[in-house]
């Protein structure tokens, strides 16, 4: 398994996220030159996400998807696979260079929506995704072993099949299956081109998968303590003024918060070891 997960790894060709606290990160030249995309991420209190929330509408909007009875916030839910010895997780605890994760992304229940097959990497701070629509009937054929076709892609996703042939490429290498649901509200607002977002995450849980592609009843579900709510700052390339000056003056700290891990340690009564990212 070692050497089939290095392989899959070596597809991917990602890198490492260096741990530890700092308020900005340095970023490998190499990746100035691609449009490359950072996420930095806190755990704050909810007043200092309502300050933050303050601050930020200035410069966005509300997310397209956001609710405004649900105070701009809507569900989202992801099915992590991993291998049979959870190297995927181990990578992330042990802050390994070329590491990435592999999830199944939906936003409902219903089965006339599709889901999204995501590649997740990671190289130092910049984040690179592939992502494909996918079919809902689809899911449990690929999720088993086979080799996708055109056939699988929701409408509108057929330019996104090599990114789907590349998540089953990693799948088949790795032996992954389907380890954990997790979900969460997000609170989300972005700037006009797209280019900076900034994101609170709450009610955040993890439920063991089943092998039902179907969110399980709420006795199901643990919550990690993770003592606030999870802010994202993104951006691409360059880090906004105004969001350097909002990290100073309400004296922001990162630190790694990789959600796939936050719920490891927990005695969870879900047969054995169990690893969440959201």
């Amino acid at each position: 398994m070692q050497v089939e997960a290095e392989n899959a790894v070596s597809v991917a060709g990602t890198g490492t996220l260096v741990g530890g606290k700092t308020r900005t990160g340095t970023k490998p030249v190499a990746l100035l030159l691609q449009g490359s995309r950072f996420e930095f991420k806190y755990i704050i209190s909810e007043p200092c996400a309502q300050a933050v929330r303050e601050y930020a509408v200035g410069f966005l909007v509300p997310d397209e998807h956001a609710d405004p009875e649900r105070h701009y916030m809507y569900p989202v839910h992801s099915l992590y696979l991993d291998s049979p010895a959870m190297d995927l997780c181990q990578a992330t605890i042990h802050g390994l260079k070329n590491r990435f994760k592999l999830r199944i992304r939906f936003y409902d229940d219903l089965a006339e929506s599709p889901v999204f097959f995501e590649i997740k990497r990671r190289v130092t701070d910049v984040i690179l995704k592939d992502r494909a629509g996918v079919r809902r009937s689809s899911i449990r054929p690929l999720l088993a072993g086979q080799w996708p076709t055109r056939n699988d892609l929701a409408p509108g996703s057929e330019k996104f099949y090599a990114a789907l042939d590349r998540f089953c490429t990693l799948r088949g290498l790795l032996k992954a299956e389907g380890w954990a649901f997790v979900s969460y509200l997000r609170e989300a607002y972005t700037s006009a081109d797209g280019l900076v977002r900034v994101t609170f995450d709450r009610e955040i849980a993890g439920a063991r998968y089943r092998g039902a592609f179907k969110l399980p009843g709420a006795e199901a579900w643990i919550h990690p303590p993770l003592g606030g709510v999870v802010l994202e700052l993104k951006y691409t390339d360059r880090f906004p003024n105004w969001m350097s000056e909002m990290v100073r003056a309400m004296d922001l700290w990162r630190g790694p918060m990789a959600k796939y891990v936050a719920a490891t340690t927990l005695p969870d009564g879900m047969d054995g070891f169990l690893a969440f990212e959201v």
